[in-house]
């Protein structure tokens, strides 16, 4: 008698289930484009917000690439790509989590003074585009989420380097799914907690403008330290 393990999952993981086997199955080719989240949304009866968080989820997989303002298309797999990662493997263990936390911790520190050499004035435009955005919007989880992964990432691209840019993407994206939840209600709902991170988004902004890459790097370090305090103290519970 064959025995399956038991599972609950939410919903925006059994939408993302079912998209992934018709990407795997082939009903989905590489370069084809997905519905829109309003029409998916539609189709699945659910909010936008849960439609992301699939979106998310496949994205974090290597099966689908999100194009802001385009949409979502269906991903071509390279040759030299690894093996994609289960679908279960998102529902991380608290050990895999803090290792992410410390991937992350090592390259942001290392991206933070690399920036601080070789940004450019576009890149400086970029960072003040988002830190207003950041201002904009104290307690709101959704824009809190975004501005805050789109400094990060903005980060990444002024150190003008594909493969670092490729790397802070997939870590990015892993921690997303994995602590969505806890990401937005411990730290982009509360306004004290946003007024908080947007003043050390500022510091490391600040640095890179100077062109200091250790006051960038030290920067950086309080504020993952920061972010670290909030997940770990959650994980623990």
């Amino acid at each position: 008698m064959e025995i399956k393990r038991i599972t609950t999952q939410k919903i925006y993981e059994a939408i993302a289930e079912q998209i992934k086997d018709q990407i795997v199955s082939g009903q989905l080719q590489p370069g084809d484009k997905l519905p829109s989240a309003k029409e998916l949304s539609e189709r699945y009866e659910v909010g936008r917000s849960t439609v992301r968080e699939a979106l998310s989820a496949l994205k974090a997989m290597g099966l689908v690439e999100i194009h802001q303002g385009e949409g979502s298309y269906v991903r071509a797999i390279e040759a030299d790509d690894v093996g994609l990662p289960e679908f279960d493997s998102l529902l991380m263990s608290r050990e895999t989590v803090l290792e992410l936390i410390e991937a992350r911790q090592a390259l942001e520190i290392s991206n933070a003074a690399l920036a601080a050499v070789k940004r450019t004035d576009a890149d400086l435009a970029k960072f003040e585009e988002v830190l207003r955005r950041m201002e904009a919007s104290p307690g709101d989880e959704v824009e809190g989420e975004q501005t805050d992964i789109a400094f990060h990432l903005t980060l990444a691209e002024a150190t003008h380097n594909s493969i670092l840019v490729r790397m802070i993407d997939s870590i990015s994206s892993q921690m997303q799914t994995a602590i969505r939840e806890t990401r937005r209600l411990q730290m982009y709902g509360s306004p004290e907690v946003s007024r908080q991170l947007l003043k050390e988004h500022q510091a490391v902004y600040v640095a890179v403008r100077r062109g200091d890459p250790g006051e960038a790097q030290e920067a950086m370090r309080k504020h993952l330290s920061h972010v670290e305090h909030v997940l770990i103290r959650y994980l623990k519970r």
